[in-house]
């Protein structure tokens, strides 16, 4: 059974950044510096979540309200081991529902080349010509909340 939980403590958040660096450090090769950043904390500014597999935390993501009613989704990923079992699409629509509540109206994320056509089953569309970031290959895509 999946589930997700807001971070609220500092052990959930170190849980969250130990998911990362396993996806984002050791798989990807992303530098360290490159993947952590002044939002890796608890503040009101950003909210975090771990999603669980049972009991397992397998993925996390966080979510930002930006640019005067944007969510920006970011830092969304599973671990290897749970990839398309539904950990992804939980997370995207958790952070969908925060921003919602925070009063976006419409969010945005930074997409991996490889994980595009992932977002566009969710409904996101691209909006930008491809860019690196961090050295790989992004699109730019939105998608508006109801």
């Amino acid at each position: 059974m999946m589930s997700w939980k807001k971070v609220t403590t500092l052990d959930e958040l170190q849980l969250a950044k130990a998911i990362r660096r396993e996806v984002f450090i050791e798989e990807q090769g992303i530098a360290e510096e490159l993947e952590n950043d002044q939002y890796d904390t608890l503040t009101p500014e950003c909210t975090h979540i771990v999603v669980f597999e049972d009991e397992q935390a397998v993925g996390t993501a966080r979510v930002r309200i930006v640019d005067g009613g944007i969510g920006k989704l970011e830092r969304i990923c599973t671990l290897s081991s749970n990839r398309g079992k539904g950990a992804g699409a939980l997370a995207v629509a958790a952070l969908e529902t925060i921003a919602r509540e925070g009063g976006a109206h419409k969010v945005k994320l930074g997409a991996q080349l490889q994980v595009q056509s992932f977002y566009e089953k969710l409904g996101y569309a691209a909006v930008s010509d491809i860019f690196l970031d961090a050295g790989i290959q992004h699109v730019m895509m939105e998608k508006k909340l109801d």
